[in-house]
C-alpha cells in the first residue's frame, strides 16, 4: 500500500483542478494570466505548502517530545525555476521562524531537525516518477 494517494481531475475548466485525497478535497488553478481563474493554488504553491507543513509539524513534535519551550513556528518558502541549457534547476528557499525561548544550541538542533522532515528528504533525495496511461 502506498504512503500517500491522490487523484486529480480537471474537466474542461480552464485550469480548475480537483484533487481527491484519502478523506479531503482540495483544488489547485493557475493565475488569470496563464488563462487559470486564479481560485486556487498553484501546484508549485501546493509543493512548497507541502513542505512548510511537513517542517512546522516536525518541528512542532521534536518540541513536544523534548519539552522545549516552542511557542510557534513560522516557514516562509519561494520556489525559482531557472532554464538551463538542457533542462532546468529548482531552487526551494526555506526560511523558518522560531518562537520561544529556545537558546542558539536548540535553535541550530532544530535546523538540523527540519531538514530531515520527510517532504524535505523526498524532494532532496532521488525522485523516479513512473507514468503510464490508464484506461
Amino acid at each position: 500500500m502506498p504512503d500517500a494517494q491522490a487523484t486529480a481531475h480537471i474537466g474542461i475548466e480552464t485550469y480548475r483542478t480537483q484533487i481527491h485525497l484519502a478523506s479531503h478535497t482540495i483544488q489547485a488553478d493557475e493565475p488569470a494570466d496563464v488563462g487559470g481563474t486564479d481560485t486556487a493554488p498553484t501546484p508549485y504553491e501546493l509543493l512548497l505548502s507541502s513542505l512548510g507543513a511537513c517542517t512546522a509539524i516536525t518541528l512542532r513534535m521534536y518540541a513536544d517530545r523534548k519539552n522545549l519551550p516552542l511557542e510557534a513556528v513560522e516557514v516562509n518558502l519561494a520556489l525559482d525555476v531557472e532554464k538551463t541549457g538542457g533542462g532546468q534547476k529548482t531552487r526551494i528557499t526555506r526560511q523558518i521562524k522560531l518562537l520561544g525561548n529556545l537558546d542558539a544550541a536548540v535553535r541550530q538542533r532544530m535546523l538540523e531537525i527540519a531538514n530531515n522532515c520527510p517532504v524535505h528528504r523526498i524532494l532532496a533525495g532521488e525522485i523516479e516518477i513512473r507514468s503510464a496511461l490508464q484506461d
